[in-house]
């Protein structure tokens, strides 16, 4: 049986959860995770290393590397296929800075494990 995943610390849900192309035709759909989005969010478009977004997101520097080559291609995919991209699910917890933890060491902010829908 393996480990359970640590959960990733998510900042903020994304502002928008849904991709269409415009000519929609229904060529399927791809389903970027929240931590994929969270992982491109920090390395791609502000400009962090991964050692800073895996600290931010309070998991290693290899796992933000596989979280990102895996939102990448779930990204690069959607792109030239054409595909719906939908953003949910995942295994992570919201709103926590660092290690997301509060002071009796309990999680604290919302939390989800899985391809559930954000709200």
């Amino acid at each position: 049986m393996p480990r359970p995943k640590r959960l990733r610390c998510i900042m903020a849900p994304p502002a928008i959860k849904e991709f269409r192309p415009d000519n929609d035709d229904n060529k399927g759909e791809a389903t970027l995770s929240l931590e994929e989005f969270e992982a491109i969010r920090h390395i791609d478009y502000e400009g962090l290393d991964q050692s800073q977004a895996a600290e931010i997101m309070n998991v290693s520097r290899q796992t933000v590397g596989r979280i990102l080559r895996s939102g990448r291609y779930t990204l690069s995919s959607a792109l030239v296929n054409g595909l719906r991209l939908k953003l949910e699910g995942g295994c992570y917890t919201m709103g926590g800075l660092g290690h997301g933890h509060g002071p009796h060491g309990r999680r604290h902010g919302r939390q989800g494990c899985g391809r559930g829908k954000i709200s």
